[in-house]
């Protein structure tokens, strides 16, 4: 029950959040250079086509009444259409978002994998060598841009070596893509019996997912050993030195305790890289929802920028609800 309370009360509270977010983005949209209506008919067209096409999209209107025009719009579930794609946006953030989840969540993988272990052994011995590595790790990734990191890898790997394919998406062009079940074209194909379609979609993984992961580490990483490093310092892990436990016993009771915080920097971490992704979706032509994004900003298409800034904010607020019920769960005396 207090749970369902809990659940209810946020839902309450994400609608005037999402409202914020589509004011403050529709309104700093209408600050970029450009209009719509003549890059849609080109530049042959004449004023008086212009103005009328302008006049059929409400563009001639204030921008409060456009914004109070797009707002209805969105009550009934229409994020209006693309003039790129002609398509709605609404399909075309479901076709695409998938590709950017499937990033993202692979990416984050990686990056627990990485930060979680480093973190923990650099917590437990401050000034041993994992502490040394873990500070000289911290330095490196988190001053490296993750675009710049994504077109060494291609430089090494594809050029030099040729042991990875052409970033040209998400799949070779020779291969078909798998029947849509999950939207991850390699769970997709293993789930298809696809092994063929299943190689080509992980080895176009391998590149992306390794630029984000080792840069998203970071994070992970020091919170975890900041974690650790206090609990150091508790009642409860001295008395269990003083035991004799052995040290990996120690370090499990201190990651219980320290799994809160870290699931909190996940949590923000996968908000985050949602909207950061982009670039890297550029630099690999991944055909997600960044890219998207970010050839609606240059072209002025407001509908399908608005669409993906929601969407953005949506699933940051769908995984801080999530943070929120698995730290409740961990910790069943938080208070929220």
């Amino acid at each position: 029950m207090r749970i369902l309370c809990y659940l209810l009360k946020r839902l309450v509270f994400a609608i005037p959040q999402i409202l914020g977010v589509a004011l403050v983005a529709f309104f700093l949209l209408k600050l970029i250079p450009g209009d719509p209506a003549p890059m849609m008919l080109g530049p042959l067209a004449t004023q008086e086509a212009v103005d009328k096409l302008r006049a059929e999209m409400g563009l001639d209107q204030p921008l409060p009444q456009q914004f109070i025009a797009y707002l209805g719009r969105l009550a009934e579930g229409d994020l209006g259409r693309s003039w790129q794609t002609t398509n709605p946006v609404l399909y075309d953030l479901a076709e695409r978002l998938p590709a950017t989840l499937e990033l993202v969540t692979l990416s984050l993988l990686m990056a627990i994998a990485i930060g979680l272990p480093l973190g923990l052994m650099a917590g437990r011995r401050p000034a041993g060598r994992v502490a040394r590595i873990a500070d000289t790790y911290s330095v490196a990734a988190g001053a490296i841009p993750d675009f710049w990191l994504a077109l060494v890898l291609i430089f090494i790997f594809y050029s030099i070596f040729k042991i990875a394919p052409p970033p040209i998406g998400r799949l070779d062009f020779a291969i078909f893509p798998p029947p849509p079940i999950t939207g991850s074209y390699a769970l997709d194909a293993l789930l298809d019996g696809n092994l063929a379609g299943f190689r080509a979609a992980f080895a176009q993984l391998v590149l992306p997912v390794s630029t984000l992961g080792i840069i998203y580490a970071v994070p992970i990483l020091t919170m975890t050993r900041a974690t650790i490093e206090r609990l150091n310092e508790t009642d409860f892990i001295r008395f269990a030195n003083a035991k004799g436990l052995s040290p990996a016993r120690v370090s499990r009771h201190a990651l219980r305790n320290a799994l809160p915080s870290v699931i909190t920097v996940i949590g923000m971490l996968y908000g985050t890289l949602i909207g950061s992704v982009v670039l890297v979706e550029v630099v690999f032509a991944w055909g997600g929802a960044g890219q998207y994004a970010v050839s609606a900003v240059l072209n002025a298409d407001i509908n399908a920028s608005l669409g993906f800034i929601l969407m953005a904010a949506i699933v940051s607020l769908g995984v801080n609800l999530i943070v929120d019920l698995v730290s409740l769960a961990l910790d069943p005396g938080t208070q929220t």
